[in-house]
């Protein structure tokens, strides 16, 4: 089935909005000495966390952060490892566990902000597209769908269309697609916005404007 895809806007970002909460950064704040953490104000909330993470040791600090994040999907091995090698490498488009690289996105970028540049500056993709759905089609806009209709619109040099190629333009289940896109937000109206890591999908890559995307899915998933 094609959906017909036209691109609103695709820009480049440092952050996802609303990853962490206030109750995170409070969190956060405590595990990081801080004292009286609770009685800051919300707006103060994040620039004092920069400076909590600051009187750490870099890998120290990136420790503790993947720590609350991830404790239940790496062990203490694991997570002092990354947190050395995120000195020195992009461990959030590295890391072999893609499942993991939104949330490792995120402490890396916290990290980065906060020692203002000790750590690499990672970056993701957010793209806003309208995208009509052909009449005989009433189901749900996942990520598998849409990933595999923007097969058209992306460069033969995108990392997606060289790894996962038979998943793109064939029947066979695209489950990777679930982690790869971050986040897919339907803004009603057929407009829909993701956002995933700028090493999936860079804005360069979005090579047409408009485009009918092909997707195939098996017959337990059309």
């Amino acid at each position: 089935m094609n959906f017909h895809i036209t691109l609103k806007s695709a820009t480049t970002i440092e952050e996802i909005e609303n990853y962490w909460s206030n109750e995170d950064y409070t969190r956060l704040l405590e595990l990081f000495n801080f004292p009286d953490a609770e009685t800051i104000k919300p707006e103060n909330l994040k620039e004092m966390l920069f400076m909590a993470i600051t009187d750490f040791e870099p890998n120290e600090a990136a420790e503790i952060l993947l720590t609350y994040k991830l404790s239940e999907s790496l062990n203490e091995g694991q997570i002092s490892q990354i947190s050395h090698d995120m000195l020195i490498d992009k461990v959030c488009e590295e890391y072999p566990e893609i499942e993991l690289h939104r949330d490792l996105f995120a402490v890396n970028q916290l990290l980065f902000k906060a020692y203002n540049g000790t750590f690499l500056n990672c970056k993701a993709t957010k793209v806003t597209f309208e995208m009509e759905k052909p009449a005989d089609f009433d189901g749900e806009i996942t990520k598998e769908i849409v990933l595999k209709s923007f097969n058209r619109g992306l460069s033969d040099s995108n990392i997606i269309k060289r790894l996962f190629e038979e998943k793109m333009i064939t029947e066979a289940r695209f489950e990777q697609a679930e982690d790869i896109l971050w986040q897919l937000k339907d803004e009603g109206n057929n407009t829909f916005t993701l956002i995933t890591s700028e090493y999936w999908m860079n804005k360069d890559e979005i090579i047409a404007s408009e485009f009918e995307g092909e997707c195939l899915l098996s017959a337990t998933e059309a």
